[in-house]
């Protein structure tokens, strides 16, 4: 396999979003918002831009689409390329977390933050 390169952390917490479940626009948004602990706040351009990148890339693909009060939903879902590719970019991530604890000198997994 080539090697992949990292996806941008908006694009990682689409498809993390995206890990347990099919998803609809305003799902990933608040999962998204949610998984960065209210850092990042997708604006609908942005998410649809990120979608369907992802979708031509082969990580995400529409899952189905309904009706719910009069307002389309459309549902993505990963595919396998997407779970293969979460799964090593969070590989990558741990990993890279590994390193960045040990030259700071502080316990792996530590819960304070910094600046809060």
């Amino acid at each position: 396999m080539a090697t992949m390169k990292p996806l941008r952390e908006q694009s990682y917490l689409i498809l993390l979003a995206l890990a347990p479940e099919p998803l609809y626009g305003y799902g990933i948004i608040a999962a998204v918002h949610e998984l960065s602990d209210e850092r990042i706040r997708l604006g609908a351009g942005t998410l649809y831009g990120a979608l369907d990148r992802l979708a031509t890339d082969g990580l995400l693909a529409t899952d189905h689409e309904e009706v719910v009060d009069g307002r389309f939903r459309r549902y993505y879902r990963l595919t396998g390329a997407g779970r293969r590719v979460l799964i090593t970019e969070t590989q990558r991530l741990a990993q890279l977390a590994r390193r960045a604890t040990g030259r700071l000198g502080i316990p792996p997994f530590a819960t304070t933050r910094a600046g809060r």
